[in-house]
């Protein structure tokens, strides 16, 4: 089986502050799934590092201002259509991120407060009936991961 999971967590350095964040979990899917490694920030066009960004009022904004709410749907997009030609039903994703989160997110103030919301990318797979989790709840969730343990 063929699952999406964010490359951050696979530790590739592709986060906006330049780093990865491996988890030891994720890491062990690889050798029971075919992990499908995305980022769609990256995918959208956004440089690594770049500045972090947020959702505020339905756009993708960084600390600065900046609007980057096309490069997040760009990347949203070119996930999807990844997911689709390697048929992933499910996808592992950061928690919290503004294109990976799913269920809670950052709220735009650039705080650290969390909210109910997804991110722009976890909106659109869930849309498209991929199943989603982040690091910290997909184990008790997939059954072939837990068939595999």
């Amino acid at each position: 089986m063929n699952i999406l999971v964010s490359a951050c967590l696979l530790g590739i350095n592709c986060r906006y502050d330049g780093k990865g964040q491996p988890n030891s979990k994720v890491l062990d899917l690889t050798e029971k799934l075919n992990v499908i490694p995305v980022c769609p920030e990256v995918y959208g066009g956004l440089k690594t590092p770049r500045n972090p960004a947020e959702i505020k009022e339905g756009k993708v904004v960084t600390v600065f201002g900046e609007d980057v709410t096309e490069n997040f749907l760009r990347g949203a997009q070119e996930t999807l259509k990844v997911a689709r030609i390697f048929k992933c039903p499910y996808a592992v994703l950061k928690e919290r991120s503004p294109s990976c989160g799913f269920g809670k997110v950052y709220d735009g103030t650039f705080s650290g407060k969390i909210i109910f919301g997804n991110g722009v990318t976890a909106g659109l797979l869930d849309k498209n009936g991929i199943k989603i989790f982040n690091e910290n709840n997909f184990e008790n969730h997939i059954k072939e991961v837990k068939a595999l343990r």
